[in-house]
């Protein structure tokens, strides 16, 4: 939708969005896969496209053998082909298997021969569709090393991915769709920031539906979270103040209360109760405040009733509201939590 931008000669040039945002259509319609249904598409070079890794591999035919055919789509000769087979071989790692059929390949076995004949491509200009998204880590760490050779050689190499980390290393500019438009176009750490921003802005408001249907366990705990400002919310920043109101039934005749922070996948953050803070509990609800002085993440609270004694547990809720915890796009500090901390020069 009105998407327009230039990629220049040497450009490692990053694409970037959620699922369904359109990136692999518009790959595809650079690579004329796809017909573009208005404006205009103009490539001034010849280019290969790896959208799909392993298209044209006959699963009949044994791993030698897709070689030479895979080698002929890209434009090779036989002789071509013979000369580079070996170091196409070494690559995949696959010196045992060649002269298997494909169909007993693993799809990671397939996956790293087909990467391994497509980087022999020799087009200026090149474009990338998630090839980090299949295979080992050591075959993931082959592909960097073959960005890093493509990055020196100052070819053109247009990269879909969803790895934040590698727009990030590699491009020199990137762009953002959503909703099939183009957000920003520019600055690689910009866009990468404002990429995971959605996909955070996309989980709180799943966490926010979720915790609307889900603050009440067997009528006995009511949970609700809620920013500095009182209104209810599943999205914090570091260092920002979380709210959450504990409320139960008369019934109940809670005399302690307590509350804990726990990781989505499960390590226990911090937890506290009301004897240990000495206050006293009247009536049927109470307000807790904590400073989130956490590593960006999803979170969990964990919230139990006491009776007579702190130990006399009238109802405990382990799987709470969730929330997530965002970076200020300003802060570059790392670790667990954010911990209080001051510089002081001297001569």
């Amino acid at each position: 939708k009105n998407v327009s931008f230039d990629i220049y000669e040497g450009d490692f040039f990053g694409i970037v969005g959620r699922n369904g945002s359109g990136k692999s259509t518009l790959l595809k319609i650079l690579a004329g896969i796809y017909g573009h249904s208005t404006g205009e598409v103009n490539i001034n070079d010849k280019l290969t496209p790896f959208i799909e890794l392993g298209v044209g591999f006959n699963p009949e035919l044994t791993g030698r053998e897709n070689v030479y055919l895979n080698g002929a789509l890209l434009g090779f000769n036989r002789s071509e082909m013979s000369a580079m087979y070996d170091e196409i071989v070494h690559f995949a790692e696959l010196e045992k298997f060649m002269d298997q059929k494909l169909k007993n390949y693993s799809s990671g076995m397939q996956v790293r021969l087909a990467f391994s004949i497509a980087i022999r491509a020799e087009t200026p200009i090149l474009l990338l569709d998630e090839v980090l998204a299949v295979g080992d880590e050591a075959f993931q760490r082959k592909c960097l090393d073959v960005f890093d050779e493509y990055k020196s050689s100052d070819k053109t190499v247009i990269l879909v991915t969803h790895d934040m980390a590698t727009v990030k290393k590699y491009c020199n500019r990137a762009m953002l769709l959503h909703d099939s438009k183009a957000l920003i176009i520019g600055d690689p750490s910009i866009v990468a920031a404002e990429y995971t921003e959605l996909n955070m802005d996309s989980i709180a408001k799943k966490m926010d539906e979720q915790n609307a249907s889900t603050k009440q366990v067997d009528n006995q705990i009511e949970l609700v979270l809620k920013n500095n400002k009182q209104k209810p919310s599943s999205q914090f920043y570091s260092g920002e103040e979380l709210v959450v109101e504990v409320s139960w039934k008369k019934e109940q005749k809670a005399n302690y209360v307590g509350v804990a922070i726990s990781k989505k996948s499960g390590e226990y953050i911090f937890g506290t109760n009301t004897d240990n803070d000495k206050v006293k509990v009247n009536g049927q609800k109470i307000t807790y405040k904590v400073k989130l002085d956490l590593e960006p993440g999803k979170y969990r609270i964990e919230a139990s009733l006491s009776g007579k004694t702190p130990q006399d547990v009238l109802a405990y809720l382990s799987k709470g509201p969730e929330f997530m915890v965002k970076k200020l796009p300003e802060d570059e500090a790392g670790g667990l939590t954010r911990l209080e901390h001051s510089w002081k020069t001297t001569k």
